[in-house]
């Protein structure tokens, strides 16, 4: 039986796929050097511990899958909730017994991964709902997630991880409205 892979015609797409779960594994290298008494230390987003960082990813990483998930499978609309609303469970999430963050983190970049796989070809044109702001197609899901994960890899590493960031997510940052604090 042979391997799954994407269902991607883009090749821009599909390298940014790539670039994207580079950068997961990335965070999770630097989540795995981080020691557990280390999660509840001040990151370098001003007002947020480690542990808020980690949980503020992997929540990204649910809700982007879920919404991946409803379009994928037309079971409901897919929406994704902005960050704004999901404060608390972010919140929550941070109080989380080291071992039990770190599997939250895991399993959710996971499960969008599955998602984004599994996902139709002609399926990545449409698009999701964003509470608040406008819609955004699914393959945008994949330039959102980039940025979640290596701005927070750099957040939970330190302005010395910039060096590790690749260039071509580097002028994407510094090209934001809004780029991260450290740049």
């Amino acid at each position: 039986m042979a391997a799954r892979t994407d269902n991607v015609a883009d090749p821009a797409l599909a390298a940014e796929l790539l670039l994207a779960r580079r950068g997961q594994a990335y965070f999770s290298r630097v989540l795995g050097q981080l020691p557990n008494g280390d999660l509840g230390s001040e990151s370098f987003v001003p007002g947020w511990t480690n542990a808020r960082v980690v949980a503020h990813v992997a929540l990204d990483a649910r809700a982007t899958a879920h919404a991946v998930e409803a379009l994928r499978t037309r079971a409901s609309e897919p929406v994704l909730v902005d960050a704004a609303e999901r404060i608390r469970d972010i919140d929550f999430a941070a109080t989380l017994p080291p071992e039990a963050l770190r599997n939250l983190s895991a399993h959710a970049a996971v499960h969008l991964n599955v998602e984004w796989r599994d996902l139709p070809a002609e399926v990545w044109s449409e698009k999701i709902r964003v509470t608040g702001k406008p819609p955004i197609l699914a393959a945008d899901t994949v330039w959102r997630r980039c940025n979640e994960v290596w701005t927070r890899s750099v957040d939970l590493a330190g302005p010395s991880a910039i060096r590790d960031l690749p260039r071509d997510v580097l002028e994407r940052l510094r090209a934001l409205p809004e780029p991260p604090h450290w740049l």
